[in-house]
């Protein structure tokens, strides 16, 4: 039986330098000559890529160029974080002391006013969210693109390549995020008709509805992101828009499906738990050091304000890696889906070998579009 996560023969360059014709994978047309492995000049060999190396690759970006990647990864999320800590907050303590000094008979008024005024709060931190998630994307696309050809971007010249495709990547990740809460309203809004008919048989069909529906759409959404996991990618090296990106990840993600789920789970599952052993610790020792310091209270709010800093301080840099990490793996599964079906190892080991020699070659992300494939840029 053929390991699944064996790279494949794919057509591949011969020699680092030399593009004759192979007569058959990985093996050059001129008998005398040995096979050679493909070059490696960046982050990946060019070749399909295996489980192994796309895993080690996607947390190779971070130590290949912390400061563009990492530190991109440290400025959205604190600016997320800090963003919605201010606002929420700030609205939450407002509403708060307008509840306790509102006189009694327009208490119930105020308290809805209140709750309104907080939902409403959320806007600004959730729109700020899509556009500094889908920045952060984009900008560890065109890291893990550009490493690839053995470059090494500033931050600066990373974000500035980004944010020429920010919008229809913000775009997406809006639809992507619409879709899931419209999902989760609808078997809301169908439990809480079931349960408020307040028989034992519409609860037991509510609760049967929210198991079960909960997770047909789990299942849902991890066939839809997994159909679309090259979007992103699409969008910022290939410059397609929002449609065209879908029909072309689907294309491409045909007959690998349960490779590229494999993928993403593994490395979220992975981050996930990297992320609570790095945090659970030191939430764990902060709340037994605050008992021992102040076991009778006397100093909770300001004991609630350093959890609020030391939690910002612990959860800033742990998000910053998860995002960046999850980001490489996404673009990495693209490359990897490219070389495997459309020989993208030889068109990128033809650019890093004209570009050693000073030529002014196109960009090789660019080849689908160029070639009359259909599919219009945004």
């Amino acid at each position: 039986m053929t390991d699944p996560w064996q790279a494949p023969d794919a057509p591949v360059s011969p020699r680092f330098g030399e593009f004759s014709t192979p007569t058959s994978p990985h093996q050059s047309a001129d008998p005398g000559r040995g096979w050679a492995p493909p070059p490696k000049p960046g982050l990946i060999p060019l070749r399909p890529i295996g489980f192994g190396t796309l895993l080690g690759a996607s947390f190779q970006v971070l130590r290949r160029n912390p400061k563009a990647t990492f530190g991109s990864g440290l400025i959205v999320q604190a600016a997320i974080m800090l963003v919605t800590v201010v606002i929420v907050g700030l609205v939450t303590f407002w509403a708060i002391d307008r509840i306790d000094s509102a006189p009694l008979d327009q208490r119930d008024a105020v308290t809805a006013g209140s709750v309104l005024a907080g939902v409403l709060s959320l806007i600004v931190p959730v729109a700020l969210s899509l556009i500094a998630s889908a920045l952060l994307q984009a900008v560890i696309v065109v890291e893990v693109a550009r490493a690839t050809l053995g470059e090494k971007l500033r931050l600066g010249a990373l974000w500035r390549r980004a944010a020429t495709r920010l919008w229809p990547l913000t775009l997406w990740t809006l639809l992507l995020t619409v879709a899931l809460l419209l999902g989760v309203a609808v078997i809301a809004a169908i439990v809480v008709l079931l349960v408020s008919v307040g028989d034992a048989a519409g609860i037991v069909a509510g609760v049967l509805v929210g198991v079960f529906g909960g997770l047909l759409l789990a299942a849902a959404s991890a066939f839809l992101y997994t159909k679309t996991s090259a979007v992103p990618s699409l969008i910022v090296l290939e410059k397609l828009g929002v449609r065209a990106s879908v029909l072309r990840s689907w294309s491409l993600t045909r007959g690998y499906f349960w490779r590229t789920l494999g993928v993403l789970l593994l490395v979220g599952l992975i981050v996930q738990v990297i992320s609570q052993i790095v945090t659970t610790p030191v939430t764990l020792l902060f709340g037994v050091g605050t008992v021992l310091v102040d076991p009778t209270g006397a100093f909770a709010d300001q004991s609630s304000i350093i959890s609020v800093v030391v939690s910002l301080i612990i959860a800033i840099p742990v998000a910053a890696v998860a995002a960046v990490v999850q980001s490489a793996a996404v673009a990495l599964v693209y490359l990897d889906l490219r070389m495997r079906k459309e020989g993208l190892d030889l068109e990128l080991a033809r650019y890093v070998e004209s570009a050693a020699q000073g030529a002014d070659v196109p960009d090789p992300y660019l080849a689908p579009a160029a070639s009359g494939t259909g599919y219009s840029a945004a």
